[in-house]
């Protein structure tokens, strides 16, 4: 017993004497007070809001891919696959019990135990044994390297659970620009079918003119190569609508049918809520990417503390009863009864710095951890201030195309009123109706981008507040 602690004491001494784990500091970054873009005064918008919940196509095929996409599935799958490893890491900490049962033939040469035996000893060259056993063992963990352990395998679990909602959310994200991009195709087409129809009325009217003899056939060319025109960019857009329906078809993982079936559902009118206003430090807490990076971390942090431990003793108990006989007719006498009791310690007294080869890598990994949060949180507060200039930039163009298609529709308006009155001639009217073709187009166009920089605040901002905890086994 005495020769027992003595050699406990030097592997617990052996191993404490390589000091504590490194210190890695990983202080919380510090962000501005405020957004420079944001909106000065509270608005009282949701964050919801921000997103086109009104459109039906918008719900439909948003539904369809959180039920159906395969990104999103294999997030989850990412999320299960972390909760085993949690649940392994915790089991590790329990007793662990099991059975056996064996039959053992055994022939032995009796020449091993030499010529002479005394008188009377035989030895009985052929033996058959049946055993059955119950065997138990647990580690006490002492100095806590499984506990350590399973600490970083729940981290993991919660670093899986927000990328999986960071999956969800660029998903959403995409699917409202998707469709804010096509129901702007919609405005635009309808803004280029009545440039069209302008100018085949011009052409009609050169036309009546040319015959009457009061006009050259020039103005009717030119009249109409303004209808060509405005019917070169109508071509254009089904390319795009082509485009549209491959990437819809791409996140929602449905057909194309389906995809344009939602599509053909009516929209409401495009709405502008104003931007919600936000504080920089709700990004550590609404960034999925920034709550992954922090889980990363601490799990880490935990796996550091572990390896250290390895330097401490690892303390061992182990029973095991059971049966042992040498006839099956004996296998449960009294005397058939055996049994084992141990406790064991082993820790490392010179591995040559393979313990702290190890813990220098485990340190290494966490500096880089850190450094990865502190990556996902500036370049989160980066995407907010962008998004948020983004909206500012583009409700101005918004509100300088709208004004520059309603003042050149005016003007070709009155340019038409003048020619009839006789008071300008019809190149005036060819030149107006010119410089208002494709007016009402860079304002649908201009409305578009508005809505969509809406989507990228939303995504910027954190998105859906609530991670999603669907399992693919379910």
């Amino acid at each position: 017993m005495r020769r027992g602690l003595i050699l406990a004491g030097t592997l617990a001494l052996a191993a404490c004497a390589g000091g504590p784990p490194p210190e890695v500091a990983t202080p919380t970054p510090v962000l501005p007070p405020e957004f420079l873009y944001a909106p000065d005064a509270p608005t009282g918008t949701a964050l919801a809001e921000l997103l086109p919940e009104a459109d039906p196509g918008f719900d439909t095929l948003a539904a369809q891919a959180l039920a159906g996409s395969p990104t999103l599935a294999e997030a989850l799958a990412r999320i299960d696959q972390a909760r085993a490893g949690a649940d392994r890491a915790g089991a590790e900490r329990l007793p662990s019990l099991g059975a056996n049962a064996s039959v053992t033939g055994q022939r032995t040469n009796p020449a091993q135990f030499g010529a002479s035996l005394p008188p009377g000893v035989a030895i009985d060259t052929e033996r058959v044994s049946y055993a059955a056993n119950l065997t138990a063992r647990w580690d006490p963990d002492i100095f806590g390297r499984l506990r350590a352990q399973e600490r970083a395998a729940l981290a993991r679990v919660d670093a899986a659970t927000a990328s999986s909602l960071a999956v969800r959310n660029a998903l959403v994200a995409e699917i409202a620009a998707s469709v804010i991009d096509w129901r702007t195709l919609d405005a635009r087409q309808a803004a280029i079918e009545e440039d069209i129809a302008a100018a085949e009325e011009l052409a009609r009217l050169a036309g009546v003119r040319e015959e009457a003899g009061i006009a050259p056939g020039f103005d009717r060319v030119r009249a109409a190569s303004a209808a060509d025109a405005s019917r070169s960019r109508l071509a254009a857009l089904a390319s795009e609508r082509a485009r549209l329906t491959g990437r819809l078809v791409t996140l929602t993982a449905q057909g194309a049918a389906q995809v344009r079936s939602a599509l053909a559902l009516d929209a409401p009118e495009p709405a502008l809520p104003e931007s919600p206003v936000a504080l920089p430090s709700i990004l550590l807490a609404n960034r999925p990417d920034v709550l992954a990076a922090a889980a990363t971390l601490a799990a880490e942090d935990a796996e550091l503390a572990a390896t250290a431990r390895r330097r401490f003793p690892v303390f061992d108990l182990s029973a095991v009863i059971g049966l042992l006989a040498f006839s099956p007719s004996d296998l449960f006498d009294e005397d058939s009864l055996v049994g084992t009791l141990a406790a064991s310690v082993a820790g490392p007294l010179f591995d040559f710095g393979r313990i702290e080869a190890e813990i220098d890598g485990a340190a290494a990994e966490k500096r880089a951890a850190f450094q990865s949060y502190r990556g996902a949180v500036y370049t989160a507060l980066g995407d907010a201030e962008a998004a948020y200039g983004l909206i500012a930039a583009a409700d101005r163009e918004l509100a300088a195309a709208q004004a520059e298609a309603a003042s050149l529709q005016r003007a070709a308006s009155l340019a038409e009123t003048r020619q009839k009155a006789g008071l300008a001639d019809f190149l005036t009217v060819l030149e107006a109706r010119r410089a208002a073709d494709a007016s009402g187009e860079r304002a649908a166009a201009a409305l578009g981008r508005a809505q969509r920089a809406r989507v990228v605040l939303w995504q910027a901002l954190g998105g859906e507040a609530q991670p999603t905890t669907r399992s693919t086994s379910q």
